[in-house]
């Protein structure tokens, strides 16, 4: 399933700091890890939160999200675009809405989520074996380039929604581009019909903000089930669902679900399709195999502390339903986690919206969907506290998850080695006057500033050597009405110490790259 945008919460930034003294994370700094992970994956979800991540989470979001102006026409960002350009062996023919920097276009065929003993593909089969190959039929392996009927049309995105535009999408042209959720290939496999459930996963990408919880590309897994009413006994496919369900192992995990299966307002029956009883059939079963899940997910987490940690405390996990809203099911819900001191954001899900079913001439067919971000599980199950960490060929890193794969039980939380200082500094400019974020909303311009337009050139430029970048101050002349902001920009290194010198050379090359590619007026 899809849903709306994910990336852009307010991340907290009170995170431990790569290198800190001891290799056991304290309490304060784990709580503040998880903190920062139940932003990032409140971000992420499409069966997330608002725009970005479409039935994202692996695309579901609680948010409806705010509309969108048109897509933007082309910006200066692709002056120097190529003519073509290969993705995994594909070559590509470029328009003036091509966005792609090499640096993404390069972590293309990385694939995290297939790479042998990475921490993103453990998540993933930790996942992967609370569902029966027998009924879910496992996507790896899809092409991240995708059409924009697959993205946006299929899954009934409007023109104007703020996941087409040129800010938050990468495009390699105007009907193409680099998938934004998994969700896109939905429709197809709803089509196809060829089993009564699937998960995929794959490397969607987004642009975004940079700090320790954003990335360009991460790695999204969604899931979802199918019941077929002419093909089920007797046509009852009520119950059909709960003869499913008593198939289901059970937990002894205490659940909180106070509200009712559905409600007319907060979480609508979607009465014109399901009766009462199908959807509250279907919310069962939905509602416990992801519970299944995550009790393995967080079970193995506190089995990894309690190897690691002498003074761990151990304490009974609570899990909870809430009501949400996703553009793609209803009722829809959110599973959230007690796990040491807070209720985390894990997941979204609900009853698959009937139009999806419709639209991919499989009419008889009901069932649920769920979204869930591997990056964000896998800072929580790991307790690694930067996204940058995912993408390090160290092998500091990488050696510490060697044979887990193979044997589930030697999996450990990740241990720190940088002790590398950060390097901040400051960029200001004044807008162009003639754009309307300028201040002047009387002209027209071909390409307004857009904060993710900045974090591009930040990372075309300096790469994974920036942390994070953040918005310290902002100004409007009461004279001229032209804006100056100012970003603070941290560098730090995950694998060597910056000079100085070496972190000015980055900022000066950063300060040319917004005059150049943003026609911004550096101060």
């Amino acid at each position: 399933m899809a849903g709306p945008r994910v990336l852009a919460a307010n991340v907290v930034r009170a995170v431990p700091r790569i290198g800190a003294r001891s290799h056991v994370m304290t309490a304060s700094a784990t709580a503040s890890l998880l903190r920062l992970s139940a932003q990032a994956g409140r971000a992420r979800l499409s069966l997330t939160r608002a725009p970005r991540h479409c039935l994202r989470v692996a695309s579901y979001s609680s948010s409806a999200g705010g509309a969108a102006s048109s897509p933007p026409p082309p910006s200066t960002l692709n002056s120097s675009r190529p003519a073509t350009i290969e993705v995994n062996g594909k070559t590509y023919t470029t328009d003036e809405w091509f966005n792609v920097p090499q640096t993404v276009l390069a972590l293309t065929g990385r694939k995290l989520h297939l790479q042998k003993d990475h921490p993103v593909a453990i998540t993933r089969q930790i996942i992967e074996s609370k569902f029966s190959t027998a009924t879910y039929k496992r996507y790896n392996e899809f092409d991240p380039v995708v059409s924009t009927i697959e993205n946006f049309d299929s899954l009934g995105f409007p023109p104007d929604h703020v996941g087409r535009a040129r800010s938050d999408t990468y495009y390699i042209n105007e009907t193409t581009l680099l998938r934004t959720h998994t969700s896109a290939h939905e429709a197809e496999l709803f089509r196809a019909s060829a089993s009564d459930g699937y998960l995929i996963s794959a490397d969607v990408y987004r642009r975004d903000e940079v700090d320790r919880s954003h990335y360009p590309v991460f790695h999204q897994m969604e899931g979802a089930r199918v019941w077929d009413r002419t093909k089920v006994p007797n046509g009852d496919v009520v119950a059909a669902i709960y003869a499913d369900l008593a198939k289901l192992p059970t937990h002894d995990v205490k659940v909180e679900d106070p509200n009712p299966p559905h409600h007319p307002e907060r979480n609508p029956l979607q009465s014109g399709h399901h009766s009462p009883e199908e959807a509250e059939a279907i919310a069962a079963h939905l509602k416990r195999s992801l519970e299944l899940m995550v009790v393995e997910i967080f079970t193995r987490a506190k089995q990894a502390a309690a190897r690691q940690d002498p003074n761990y405390v151990d304490e009974p996990l609570r899990v909870r339903w809430v009501e949400a809203y996703f553009p793609f099911t209803s009722p829809s819900w959110e599973l959230e986690v007690y796990y040491q001191g807070d209720w985390l954001e894990v997941l979204g899900c609900g009853v698959s919206k009937q139009e999806l079913f419709i639209n991919a001439d499989q009419p008889q067919q009901l069932g649920w969907a769920f979204g869930i971000g591997l990056e964000r599980i896998a800072m929580l199950l790991f307790q690694i506290p930067d996204i940058r960490l995912f993408w390090s060929k160290d092998e500091r890193f990488l050696s510490q998850f060697t044979g887990v794969q193979d044997n589930l039980d030697k999996l450990k939380r990740f241990v720190p080695f940088s002790k590398y200082p950060a390097c901040w500094k400051d960029v200001s400019f004044w807008l162009r006057s003639t754009s309307a974020a300028g201040g002047n909303t009387a002209v027209a311009n071909v390409h307004d500033f857009h904060e993710n337009d900045l974090m591009e050139v930040v990372r075309e430029v300096a790469g994974d050597v920036v942390e994070d970048v953040q918005l310290k101050d902002q100004f409007t002349h009461p004279k001229t009405g032209r804006k100056s902001m100012c970003y603070r920009i941290n560098y730090r290194s995950l694998e060597k110490t910056l000079t100085n010198e070496e972190a000015n050379d980055f900022h000066e090359r950063v300060r040319q790259g917004l005059a150049e590619k943003l026609g911004v007026e550096l101060r």
